[in-house]
């Protein structure tokens, strides 16, 4: 009876790890052909857009040092605008308390390489890629944008965008290679699967606010 009943327990945790894997899969390859093609690399061959949206992360790394994952999204939201491809920026990053404040730290690193002020519009609620997609349509009143961040993270932002029915497309910034880029890559085909759950339940930002128009 005792072993009758392990071995029904080993074959429901087979079922749920098969089912798992496969959600996996199936979100990373779903994610992965929707954004085929509206990735781009080079700043010569990437379509205009009048805005260029930055999505946020540290900049230290809690090691010391500057997260490399900051210091390329700065280096590549510089070479876009530079090349004549985004008239401004918004940057879209978590705002959680006095002491982390993702949106001003990177307006700050962006204003010191000479993008002006003026052209950098802040929105403190982007905590998640969900509410940064959502907020820049309904808050700021875009149609279309071209996101800049590394491009496993462009290709999650772009469905989600389009299943809100903002149009977007990705300037890939450098990504990183070691373990440092294993572990992250392996924590997004887990927040792959999430964008799903979140589509299905319908999600919403956690914050919405008043209008604000990028002129």
């Amino acid at each position: 009876m005792k072993i009758s009943i392990k071995r029904k327990y080993r074959f429901l945790a087979a079922i749920l790890l098969l089912l798992s894997l496969l959600a996996i899969v199936i979100s990373n390859f779903t994610i992965e052909i929707s954004a085929r093609g509206k990735t781009f690399n080079d700043p010569a061959v990437i379509p205009k857009n009048k805005v260029g949206l930055v999505l946020g992360t540290s900049r230290m790394l809690v090691e010391g040092g500057v997260n490399p994952y900051y210091a390329h999204r700065i280096n590549a939201t510089i070479k876009l605008y530079k090349a004549g491809k985004i008239e401004y920026v918004l940057v879209s990053g978590d705002n959680g308390s006095i002491y982390y404040n993702e949106p001003t730290t990177i307006k700050k690193d962006l204003v010191k390489r000479g993008i002006p002020g003026e052209k950098i519009f802040l929105d403190y609620a982007g905590f998640r890629t969900l509410d940064s997609m959502v907020r820049a349509k309904f808050i700021f009143g875009l149609d279309s944008v071209t996101v800049i961040s590394q491009q496993f993270h462009n290709e999650r932002a772009i469905y989600l965008a389009e299943k809100k029915g903002l149009m977007a497309i990705g300037f890939n910034a450098k990504g990183i290679s070691g373990k440092e880029g294993i572990k992250v890559q392996f924590r997004e085909y887990f927040a792959r699967v999430k964008v799903f759950i979140d589509l299905l339940l319908n999600t919403q930002p956690r914050f919405y606010g008043e209008k604000i128009e990028i002129k």
